[in-house]
């Protein structure tokens, strides 16, 4: 077995970048949206920056632009062209430096209700000077109706004994031989896939540069792109559930969670 250089994370240069387009076609505006009072786009980076200090949101549009700089945020306009929010991220990162910084955190625009463990999770990720990308993963409950297991919008993954990704599939994988499907997820820990990326400022630059590969094709998943040319995607593991937004009855449910929070 390979020996692995481990270094102190604490001393490295974090830059969280927040993709957030104002055109959705579930939900327009999303980020402009309302939610306890604060845009949805203010709770995401007050949550983000609560953790790691340099943090801006990266948008095509000028009125996300200014609602991120009137409460005190830091924002960068990008192109309009840009197809994922991963090549997004690499035009802030050009404006903000690239010299400057060893990791790009990159957070959904539409998760209000990230958590510090979570961002914190994703850092400790970086100890291991191999590792070229970070994710996250939530374990299914063994409780869990199968429905909420075979959701072809509920990506999966599986992963190997140090916790790297091996693949993503929208499919269930790995596959119960010889068990009933309501069985599954008493006999193997599934993990679900939570959108959170982070990538070192060289391995970002690299990847938008990548042609889409086939088995990203077939799934529609960009991160196997990425596995597909060899990169290693080392995964975090959180046990909490965040709530993304992207229609408004998500947002409704969102404020609903947020009284319960206020609540305790």
């Amino acid at each position: 077995m390979e020996s692995r250089s481990l270094i102190n994370f604490e001393y490295m240069k974090f830059l969280a970048i927040i993709p957030a387009r104002y055109a959705s076609t579930r939900f327009p505006a999303k980020p402009l949206a309302v939610l306890g009072g604060k845009t949805v786009i203010q709770r995401v980076y007050e949550q983000v920056s609560s953790v790691i200090e340099n943090a801006v949101v990266a948008t095509d549009d000028e009125r996300i632009l200014n609602a991120v700089l009137s409460f005190g945020g830091k924002a960068v306009m990008t192109s309009t062209d840009h197809k994922s929010g991963t090549d997004r991220c690499y035009e802030a990162l050009q404006k903000m430096g690239e010299d400057k910084y060893d990791v790009v955190v990159n957070v959904q625009g539409d998760e209000p209700f990230i958590q510090p463990s979570q961002l914190h999770t994703i850092q400790e990720c970086f100890t291991d000077e191999s590792i070229d990308i970070a994710t996250l993963v939530k374990p299914f409950s063994a409780d869990d109706d199968f429905s909420v297991l075979e959701n072809v919008n509920s990506p999966k993954v599986v992963v190997n004994n140090r916790m790297e990704a091996m693949y993503f599939s929208r499919s269930v994988i790995p596959f119960m031989r010889g068990k009933e499907k309501s069985e599954w997820l008493k006999g193997h820990t599934y993990y679900k896939h939570i959108g959170l990326y982070a990538y070192r400022t060289s391995v970002l630059k690299e990847i938008t540069r990548l042609p889409q590969s086939s088995l990203e094709l077939a799934e529609s998943l960009e991160q196997l792109r990425w596995l597909q040319n060899g990169y290693r995607i080392k995964v975090g593991k959180t046990d909490v559930e965040t709530i993304g937004i992207d229609t408004p009855e998500d947002l409704a449910r969102a404020e609903e969670f947020l009284k319960i929070m206020a609540n305790g």
